[in-house]
């Protein structure tokens, strides 16, 4: 099964890849490796925003980690066509737009780090970082950035 077919198994839907909206790339391919930018929880009118866990809860930053995963893996298609053409994914850096006194960063990635896993196997497993901070563009609750080696 692709990676594309896993996607629609779990009932998700890989968007189209949405140009940049700023001064920057959505991805740089260095060698066989793929740097993609940071991404937001927004896919339409599927957005998830506020400050975690006052205005967004644990479960539902999850769900947007997932969600930011998924703009970032339609930028990873936009670039090599097919995602079965990723060998590895190298690295994750998560975002959390969290109230100070929050600290369950690590568990909020979690739902963009375990979707990779679903979709590639042993391939998914990655490094990541987890970090708190104390604001997001658009007031999203989550920002996913990838590393990522291709074939």
């Amino acid at each position: 099964m692709t990676p594309e077919e896993k996607i629609i198994t779990l009932g998700l839907t890989l968007p189209e890849a949405a140009p940049p909206v700023g001064s920057y790339v959505n991805c740089v391919r260095t060698g066989n490796l793929l740097h993609i930018s940071g991404g937001l929880p927004i896919i339409g009118d599927e957005k998830y925003l506020g400050k975690i866990p006052s205005e967004c809860d644990l479960e539902t930053a999850q769900i947007a980690a997932r969600t930011a995963l998924l703009t970032r893996l339609a930028v990873i298609k936009a670039e090599i066509g097919e995602l079965s053409k990723v060998k590895k994914i190298v690295s994750l850096s998560g975002y959390v737009n969290a109230e100070p006194d929050f600290t369950a960063h690590p568990q909020v990635i979690n739902g963009a780090s375990d979707l990779l896993v679903e979709v590639f196997g042993e391939a998914g497993k990655h490094s990541r970082a987890a970090v708190g901070v104390s604001s997001l563009p658009l007031g999203v609750s989550v920002e996913i950035s990838l590393i990522v080696e291709i074939l």
